[in-house]
């Protein structure tokens, strides 16, 4: 009963408004208000007034915005959604975020801060808000005052532009208008990109606009993240053509630019634009195909080559001209490469690499030992993903370059020194445009949910060291499975390749 309720596209897309309406009226008894309240968690919050209201509507919204999401992804594919369809209803879930205050994060009180230093004629890069006059940094989360911002200089300046008036709440509308801006610049590229790589332009849309992270983190929390993933998808849409001209290589190599130059760590992403412009798994002929010895060995011919140095070099070129040149147009010039270390100020037990550190700190105080394995944890972390970067884009050479990029972000949301559930937006607009099954990436999206509060604290704080033994356990799976995934070795010329982990295939109606 409950399956063919649930079929139906107008009870989704009253169920997910109605989850919608719960997270914002939450939202505004115990959202991420201007006034901080330290040290706030799931037993506190149930002790304050309303708060056990707030935390059932928090908890009914997002379960139904969930259910309404995973119950979406079986319909699609189907022509049971048609775009416009999905567009509106998206719409209507996003709506109810836009009158209520910050959710999840106080990103937006730091972004108005960052603004604020950056319009007093200091450097962002160099020196933590705390170091002038923020009018409103009490509002800050208090980790975040005395750290560079992590952010690319285009958004440093728009941060500056936005502060401007000198309104704090004018600030905020800012930001959260250039959320919506960018979404619907996403809503307008996407069906384009999934066109073009020959992915279901209905499965796209919904696994992006629909999900969740989008209505609560983006729009709610006002994330940075719509933008760059817009001008990602944008970027990606001009280099996949049929037959990409040298503009387009350009143009399209400068979205990506501009991208990092918004959010820097998705430069990881700039090598997959490349191969996708040079011709993507075309270019790569099976290990022991006939016809030389480039081809037996699995790699492109002189000819194929020559083509990836072409039209690869043009995008990686405009794309790294474009990020140093808005890097210096800003007077910020390149600090922006140093200032990504800030976060290792954050310790918590939702980036697996962190949890793991707390979980060797945790059984040494068993034996009376005292050390701090974090740091080492993520230098380890940083020189895995250095590695982890370089094996994707040869395990996945003859993938759809967009699975390859989208398992390079699963990579550096995996190994950061802080882990996000809104970071998830990334590899799904690009998993949103392969075949990949998306039923596993879409739980893990369900279970991110829940691990946040209205207000931006965590729900599960004092739960931290028993969930990072959960995390060490997670952490040791990935890797046997890594370890599994690169050892696989393409079978000879004529035989059917082995399937990798999430390698794209036809997505499953049920």
């Amino acid at each position: 009963m409950t399956e063919s309720v649930l079929s139906r596209p107008s009870v989704l897309r009253y169920l997910g408004l109605f989850g919608s309406v719960c997270c914002a009226v939450a939202g505004l008894f115990h959202g991420a208000g201007p006034e901080l309240v330290r040290h706030l968690s799931l037993t506190s919050v149930l002790q304050s007034p309303y708060g056990p209201l707030a935390l059932s509507l928090w908890t009914v919204g997002l379960a139904a915005l969930c259910v309404a999401w995973w119950y979406g992804i079986r319909l699609t594919g189907r022509g049971a959604l048609s775009v416009r369809w999905i567009v509106v209803t998206a719409a209507l879930w996003c709506l109810p975020m836009l009158v209520t205050l910050p959710l999840g994060s106080r990103d937006l009180y730091a972004y108005a801060c960052q603004g604020t230093l950056y319009a007093s004629g200091g450097n962002p890069y160099l020196q933590g808000v705390s170091s002038q006059p923020c009018p409103w940094l009490d509002s800050m989360s208090v980790i975040w005052r005395d750290t560079p911002t992590p952010y690319g200089p285009v958004f440093v300046v728009f941060a500056g532009l936005a502060v401007a008036p000198g309104s704090q709440f004018l600030a905020l509308a800012v930001f959260r208008a250039l959320a919506v801006v960018s979404l619907v610049l996403l809503a307008a590229v996407l069906p384009v990109l999934a066109r073009r790589a020959g992915a279901p332009v209905d499965r796209a849309m919904w696994l992006v606009l629909a999900s969740p992270l989008v209505s609560v983190h983006l729009v709610g929390g006002g994330h940075n993240d719509a933008t760059t993933m817009a001008l990602l998808v944008a970027g990606m849409a001009l280099l996949a053509g049929r037959s990409v001209r040298a503009g387009a290589l350009v143009a399209g190599g400068s979205l990506l630019g501009l991208a990092a130059a918004v959010k820097p760590t998705l430069g990881v992403i700039l090598p997959f634009g490349a191969l996708l412009a040079a011709g993507g798994p075309a270019l790569f002929p099976p290990t022991g195909s006939p016809g030389g010895r480039w081809r037996a060995m699995g790699l492109p011919e002189p000819a194929a080559l020559a083509l990836i140095f072409r039209r690869g070099g043009a995008v990686l070129a405009s794309a790294l001209g474009t990020l140093v040149l808005l890097s210096y147009a800003s007077g910020l010039g390149m600090g922006w490469v140093t200032a990504l270390s800030g976060a290792n100020k954050a310790v918590n037990w939702t980036s697996p690499m962190t949890g793991a550190g707390i979980t060797v700190n945790a059984i040494g105080k068993w034996f009376g030992l005292q050390w701090d394995a974090v740091p080492a944890a993520r230098v380890v972390a940083l020189i895995l993903l250095a590695v982890a970067l370089v094996a994707i884009v040869w395990r996945t050479r003859r993938e759809s370059p967009f699975y390859g990029a989208a398992l390079a972000c699963l990579a550096v949301i995996f190994l950061a020194p802080i882990t996000q559930p809104w970071y998830l937006t990334w590899p799904a607009v690009l998993l949103a445009v392969t075949t990949v099954p998306a039923r596993w990436f879409a739980g893990t999206v369900v279970l991110s949910m829940f691990t946040i509060l209205p207000s931006g604290d965590g729900s599960f704080r004092y739960l931290q060291v028993p969930l990072s033994f959960v995390m060490t356990a997670l952490v040791v799976w990935v890797a046997v499975r890594a370890v599994r995934w690169l050892r696989r070795e393409r079978a000879d010329t004529g035989d059917a390749a082995p399937e990798p982990i999430g390698k794209p295939g036809p997505v499953p109606s049920r």
